[in-house]
């Protein structure tokens, strides 16, 4: 595994809400994963204007996942699924996720979530992504993570935002440029804060912020599985 300093990405998760690793892929391999989205082998492909979730297209991979994608999936999955149990602890959940990716699978398929979710998304001009929450079935991993494939300075605009509801407060907005190769790790539902009385639960949605000029593209690592 590349490294990547997951005490530094635990305590920025728990202080933050979310986290940046360091340069995980190199400028050849976002090269590689950018390349797919015209030749990669896909299950579906999302115009979001038709469903009005914003303006661009996305893909999700068919199996078998490409290498580098499957190898971050699988590399990520043991520490965060730590970090994600001691958030349930602290949010009074009964639920414990497993130690490793394919015991999370497994228990994807066993309510019928069976198709894989790493997904590719590609913007132009204009392009954004209203914010939404990835839950595609009864089983959902607290984390996500997404990175940015298009080379530096190749479009401008589409911020990644990600924004929290507390309980009976405004919301608050985080607007984020994503590094190339690096991850940003993310909650998919929820998190805990803690408050006065103890940890609270706060929901999360995320989003992309339009895209002025150029063409985007971002690499989104998803660890359980949909309908």
């Amino acid at each position: 595994m590349r490294a990547i300093d997951w005490p530094a990405v635990t305590e920025s998760l728990d202080r933050d809400g979310f986290a940046q690793t360091g340069v995980f892929y190199t400028d050849a391999e976002c090269d590689q994963l950018d390349e797919l989205f015209d030749a990669g082998s896909f299950r579906s492909t999302i115009d979001m204007q038709r469903y009005r979730f914003g303006e661009g297209l996305y893909r999700y991979f068919d199996r078998p996942l490409p290498d580098l994608i499957q190898a971050a999936r699988e590399e990520f999955y043991p520490s965060l699924a730590e970090l994600a149990n001691a958030w349930a602890e602290r949010l009074g959940q009964q639920e414990r996720y497993p130690p490793t990716l394919e015991e999370m699978l497994a228990r994807c398929r066993r309510t019928g979530q069976n198709r894989p979710t790493p997904l590719i998304l590609r913007y132009g001009p204009g392009g954004h992504n209203t914010l939404h929450q990835d839950i595609y079935g009864e089983v959902a991993f607290p984390f996500q993570a997404v990175t940015l494939l298009s080379p530096d300075g190749s479009f401008s605009g589409g911020e990644f935002v990600l924004v929290e509801q507390r309980p009976r407060a405004q919301s608050r907005a985080h607007v984020i440029g994503l590094e190339r190769g690096a991850f940003l790790i993310f909650p998919t539902r929820e998190r805990p804060v803690l408050g006065k009385r103890g940890y609270y639960r706060t929901q999360m949605r995320h989003g992309v912020a339009t895209v002025r000029t150029g063409e985007r593209t971002t690499l989104g690592v998803i660890f359980h599985d949909a309908k």
